[in-house]
């Protein structure tokens, strides 16, 4: 199920309508599930991963990685489907990633780690993803 632009809810109430409490609280508020308890941290099924809002394309599975972080990681995004916020919560820089089509919230991107030839880790939470 993919929303077209004029599909999408227009105020976080139709969200909350649309979305469950934990899906609105990590998505439309920026929240983060726990480590290891998302239903895509150990999956390897071929695909692609849309945002659970909107139903947008933002990850091919063939970029998935293990990083033991407890949460799934992306070392690249499809081109164009995922923005990049400065976030200084927690007394810390860090990169939000958010949907490019309905701006809810999808993890954190982290460069210079090493994990991959691309040397990016997009941590992304289950909950932001389908």
């Amino acid at each position: 199920m993919s929303l077209d632009d004029t599909e999408l809810p227009r105020t976080e109430d139709e969200w909350r309508v649309r979305l469950t409490p934990e899906e609105f609280r990590v998505l439309r508020e920026a929240g983060t599930e726990r480590p290891w308890t998302g239903e895509y941290v150990n999956t390897k099924t071929p695909g692609v991963y849309h945002c659970r809002a909107c139903g947008l394309e933002l990850f091919a599975s063939d970029t998935k990685f293990d990083s033991h972080c407890g949460w799934p990681s992306f070392d690249d995004a499809i081109p164009g489907r995922v923005k990049e916020i400065e976030d200084r919560s927690l007394g810390m820089v860090r990169t939000e990633i958010r949907c490019a089509r309905c701006d809810s919230h999808l993890g954190h991107v982290f460069r210079g780690e090493g994990f991959t030839p691309k040397d990016t880790r997009h941590c992304v939470n289950s909950l932001s993803i389908r």
